[in-house]
């Protein structure tokens, strides 16, 4: 608990001092409003101690929508800290104290998953966010778990694809790639079933405590995994494109798990080859 204050009053320093330079670039939309939070979640990973492996490589094409499981809070740092990128989060986060603040000045795009019939205006949203340029990172479960196994993949919000290229002539294509997330260290120790609630973040676990306990942890490791970027047109069917990036997600997860210790973070950030997987 003695790191907690320290690390707390050095991140909230750090918001504050780059907090203009955000506002700046959203005001005038320019790169600075992507490059200021990648920069803010590379600083925050290294002071708490978020120890990351990242494998395969992130696809430079545009537009893009990256599907992704979902773990935790710690996501969202992460995924910031190797890429800039755009979140679709639930509409509550938004009026959360601090940490709705932090989602909006990230440029988060909110949405109400339980009233379907603004679906459209969602993939709207996230069609004109890739379309701008934004790398938009969806969390395809549509919620949180244990890290242990992967939930289905919704494709509703999938349907982006095609607003996109309905709303454009410059592209005939939009790129999907598929990422993975897997937990596989705590304070040191491999995380084992009486530890990944240390680290994952779902159901009815309560935010602070849990967030307080991962500051105080000194070290959380942490495989993040690109899988095969694919192109789709506008004759792509949603619901395969959540199944395949679904089972893609679910293998390399299954891999990073699996991993030898020796082929755990080491570093604040490792990169390696992508691992052949049948």
């Amino acid at each position: 608990m003695i790191r907690v204050v320290p690390i707390v009053l050095f991140l909230t320093l750090l918001a504050l001092v780059l907090l203009p330079f955000q506002l700046a670039g959203i005001y005038f939309n320019t790169h600075l409003q992507r490059t200021i939070p990648h920069l803010f979640h590379r600083v925050l990973c290294a002071v708490v101690g978020i120890r990351i492996r990242e494998i395969g490589t992130r696809s430079m094409a545009n537009p893009v929508l990256i599907l992704a499981n979902h773990v935790s809070w710690l996501d969202i740092c992460v995924i910031s800290a190797v890429a800039p990128a755009v979140f679709v989060a639930k509409n509550e986060i938004a009026r959360w104290p601090v940490f709705g603040w932090l989602a909006k000045l990230q440029r988060s795009i909110f949405i109400d998953r339980q009233a379907r019939h603004r679906t459209g205006a969602a993939t709207q949203e996230i069609a004109d966010r890739m379309l701008g340029g934004d790398a938009v990172v969806l969390f395809a479960e549509g919620t949180s778990s244990n890290g242990t196994h992967i939930l289905p993949f919704r494709s509703a919000l999938i349907g982006a694809v095609h607003h996109a290229l309905g709303k454009t002539t410059h592209h005939d294509s939009v790129t999907v790639q598929p990422l993975s997330l897997a937990y596989t260290g705590w304070a040191g120790l491999p995380i084992g079933r009486g530890l990944r609630d240390r680290v994952a973040w779902y159901g009815d676990i309560d935010l602070i405590p849990h967030l307080i306990g991962v500051l105080a942890s000194g070290a959380v490791d942490v495989t993040i995994t690109w899988g095969d970027a694919r192109a789709y047109d506008m004759s792509a069917n949603r619901k395969i494109i959540a199944r395949d990036a679904e089972m893609a997600v679910r293998r390399m997860t299954t891999a990073a798990m699996r991993a030898p210790r020796s082929a755990q973070p080491t570093a604040t950030r490792e990169t390696a080859a992508e691992p052949k997987l049948a």
